[in-house]
């Protein structure tokens, strides 16, 4: 048995009259469980919430506390950004593989209101913006650029706007953990009950296929609680080596990956072993951002063959996607004495510095003569702020002439490159788990990172989309499945 052995499935005969009942079992407290229980119990649900760690939080409270949200919020109002619901819409369905337009509108209709919700759990985003490019916001400022907005062809096919709604905490995690803070006391408020160090193993079924219980394990101890609607929010897969390897390999071969002790991908074949379909498996979220300092984005990005294969203002997992796809994972950052900046903490590291191109050609392994004809290229377009081949945007073209040049390495094993998986269960807009076939698994619901949803293809994220999606589609599983569970009991 590896780790993509599917749970057994208990029959609902299994079920006794003392077992205890919730019209509402959610599986998982990150953020999109948090907001799912909260959700359900204002619906009138009785929930309860298991998670296996001994807080709360999960994967979420690791995350650099952004929310993807648009369409004209209150920080985008106020730090006169205009957007619109149908701008969002354009933005997310250009962005995505294959998008679910349901979704989408979905997410983009509900994005103010999301943002209402947000801040009524206890805190306000800084009505505020951050102008410059950055991975992680490191300071208050409440809004900025998160993705590709401002990068082609997507400022071609929607009217950019700044979607990065950042929790005002300083800091690269302390934003997320007071909002999941925050989850945990209105879920007291509320009446939630919490079990920590409580796992769900085993789903319980009756013979039509519907999800009616769940089984529980607590150290050595395990019982059955029967559930009018079960909601799966368990994270994502990136610690199960067995899936990993099956699905997306490239995240085996990184220093690190984004993901707490119990991403361990347990809650996708929970749902597998229902019945429940998979979509977007084999997509990683990968990058090893090369910037802050933004002067870097004005050097050229080439592989091993000395070619350049992306627009360098790219969104860092944009790029990195792009990496990706090169021959041996390789690629090279160039940038001249005018431009170059050395990170304080480097991702990418620097190689060397050269006198002339063709020692540097030499030195990186380049075919000769292909850098210098690149450059050649490059230069002469960029100083007439142009670049006809990627469409680098004017504020980022520089001519990169002025030698000594430098190269960093942003070649997978070499660069620090981390991670997350971004496939999972298949769902409606309202979380229902769907079979292959496209029928609904009743009682069944996902969210978060182990259900496929409008985060699905690296190369058009942006950060701040699986804690605004993950909240959102939460919420909405809540409130299906609360109205499910309580008509059932009425």
């Amino acid at each position: 048995m590896d780790g993509t052995t599917l749970p057994e499935v208990i029959a609902a005969p299994a079920l006794s009259g003392t077992d205890e009942a919730f019209d509402v079992v959610v599986i998982g407290f990150g953020i999109s469980g948090g907001s799912a229980a909260l959700e359900a119990a204002r619906a009138g649900a009785k929930v309860l919430l298991l998670e296996r760690a001994a807080i709360h939080g999960g994967t979420s409270s690791m995350s650099g506390g952004a929310f993807y949200l648009g369409g004209g919020t209150a920080v985008q109002q106020a730090t006169g950004h205009d957007d619109s619901v149908e701008e969002m819409v354009k933005y997310l369905t250009a962005v995505s593989r294959d998008p679910d337009e349901e979704k989408i509108r979905a997410y983009c209709e509900g994005s103010v209101e999301h943002f209402t919700w947000l801040e009524a759990l206890g805190f306000e985003f800084e009505r505020s913006f951050l102008d410059r490019k950055a991975v992680i916001q490191p300071g208050t400022e409440g809004l900025m650029y998160t993705g590709n907005e401002k990068v082609w062809p997507f400022l071609d096919q929607a009217v950019p706007a700044p979607r990065g709604h950042k929790v005002p905490v300083a800091g690269d995690t302390e934003g997320t953990k007071l909002v999941m803070d925050l989850l945990r006391d209105r879920l007291a408020d509320e009446g939630v009950e919490v079990r920590y160090e409580t796992g769900a193993n085993a789903l319980v079924t009756d013979e039509a296929g519907t999800v009616v219980g769940v089984q529980w394990r607590r150290f050595a101890e395990t019982g059955l609680v029967r559930a009018g609607s079960v909601i799966i929010a368990a994270g994502g897969f990136v610690m199960n080596k067995d899936m990993v390897a099956r699905f997306t390999p490239n995240l085996a071969e990184k220093p690190f990956v984004l993901g707490s002790t119990y991403d361990d991908g347990l809650g996708i074949r929970l749902g597998q072993s229902a019945g429940g379909a998979t979509a977007f498996m084999e997509e990683a979220f990968i990058t090893a951002p090369f910037y802050p300092p933004s002067s870097l984005v004005k050097g050229i990005v080439v592989n091993k063959d000395g070619q350049r294969f992306v627009a360098e203002d790219s969104y860092h997992a944009r790029t990195s996607g792009f990496v990706m796809e090169q021959r041996d994972h390789a690629a090279y950052l160039i940038v001249d004495s005018e431009h170059i900046e050395h990170p304080d903490f480097p991702l990418a590291p620097f190689i060397d510095g050269w006198e002339t191109i063709e020692e540097m050609e030499a030195g990186l392994g380049l075919p000769p003569g292909s850098l210098a004809a690149t450059l050649a290229t490059y230069n002469e377009h960029a100083a007439r702020g142009e670049d006809p081949d990627f469409h680098k945007q004017p504020e980022w073209l520089a001519p990169q002439d002025k030698g000594p040049w430098g190269a960093f390495d942003l070649t997978l094993g070499k660069a620090l490159y981390a991670g997350f998986t971004m496939g999972g269960l298949v769902t409606d807009v309202d979380g229902q788990v769907r079979r292959e076939d496209g029928s609904v698994i009743t009682g069944l619901y996902a969210a978060g990172a182990c259900a496929s949803n409008i985060a699905q293809d690296a190369k058009g994220y942006a950060t701040g989309t699986q804690l605004g999606e993950g909240s959102f589609f939460g919420r909405r599983a809540g409130r299906h499945a609360a109205a499910r569970a309580v008509t059932l009991g009425a």
